[in-house]
């Protein structure tokens, strides 16, 4: 089963795949329309919180100003204090506030949260080939030994196929119930499938063709790469085990950010991702920064008390 939507020239889904593996549990997104559904509630599961772990694994070769924008945004969640606004941690503390501790006052163990960078570790050598199934990815998700409560991000360069990059997938969460840690999976679509998944960032391969907002910080690869991957982080904390926050049938549910996918400023529609920020330097469009400088385009969280997308800008 899956849940389809059509957003600002994108065609995504959320579906979640049977085959197993160490990241036994998993949400996608994926490229294809979407009906209404119920609403997105808590359903009792576990979130993660209290001190969270965060290991990164580099498959391929990453530049240091690629890496720079991914750890940048992973410290700005909590570790590091905002220096500007709107920021990183305003979208994180959006998070907390609606899914996090609502969670937490229900019994779900979601108190207070602390998002720190454990271990980084690069596979340049592609250890496991140059095209990967999601099986080998959630492999490389185990490989880097996380504990209970800690969360894994496999990013892949953009030399690397993952199975469904592009046609049907841009990125993926999902977990091992019994180790009791997440993992998320996000990649480098600028050579592959830029229209597909850095689609703000360039020219959509459906839908409205307007002319595209120019990258944050000037890499429609990571830049593209990090719209996913935040995506992907806020399912994986507020839902990680499939069974806490979501809208649906839990094997196919859209999440915190899914539900308002392409939203990322106010004024938001089909075909426009809403009124964002502009770099008066560079031109680089964005609703968010980091603590140490870097500008991110960050999807829009689901608050259902409002109901509705709650953006920074």
């Amino acid at each position: 089963m899956a849940y389809k939507f059509l957003v600002n020239g994108a065609l995504l889904v959320i579906s979640s795949l049977a085959r197993p593996s160490l990241c036994q549990q998993r949400r996608e997104l994926e490229l294809v329309d979407t009906p209404t559904g119920d609403q997105l509630t808590y359903h009792g599961g576990a979130v993660l919180t209290g001190d969270i772990p965060v290991s990164i694994v580099w498959y391929d070769s990453f530049s240091p100003e690629k890496k720079a924008v991914v750890v940048d945004f992973v410290e700005s969640l909590t570790s590091k204090p905002a220096l500007a606004t709107p920021s990183v941690a305003q979208w994180w503390s959006t998070i907390h506030k609606v899914y996090l501790s609502n969670a937490n006052a229900a019994g779900g163990g979601g108190g207070d949260t602390r998002v720190l960078l454990a271990t980084q570790a690069a596979d340049e050598q592609y250890s496991l080939g140059r095209s990967l199934t999601l099986g080998q990815v959630s492999q490389l998700a185990a490989g880097a030994a996380p504990g209970k409560g800690a969360l894994v991000l496999v990013l892949t360069g953009a030399d690397v196929v993952v199975e469904g990059f592009g046609s049907v997938r841009c990125g993926l969460h999902g977990a091992d119930a019994g180790a009791g840690y997440a993992c998320a999976w996000a990649g480098d679509a600028e050579r592959q499938c830029p229209g597909q998944c850095a689609w703000q960032f360039a020219k959509p391969s459906y839908g409205p063709q307007d002319k595209p907002l120019a990258a944050p910080n000037g890499d429609v690869g990571v830049d593209g790469m990090m719209v996913t991957l935040a995506s992907m982080v806020a399912g994986a904390v507020t839902n990680p085990f499939r069974d806490a926050y979501y809208q649906g049938e839990k094997d196919a549910a859209l999440e915190a950010c899914t539900a308002c996918a392409g939203v990322y400023g106010s004024g938001s529609y089909p075909g426009y991702a809403g009124d964002v920020l502009v770099d008066k330097a560079t031109g680089g469009s964005y609703n968010a920064i980091g603590a140490g400088g870097h500008k991110y385009l960050l999807p829009a969280v689901y608050d259902a008390a409002k109901p509705g997308c709650s953006t920074l800008v």
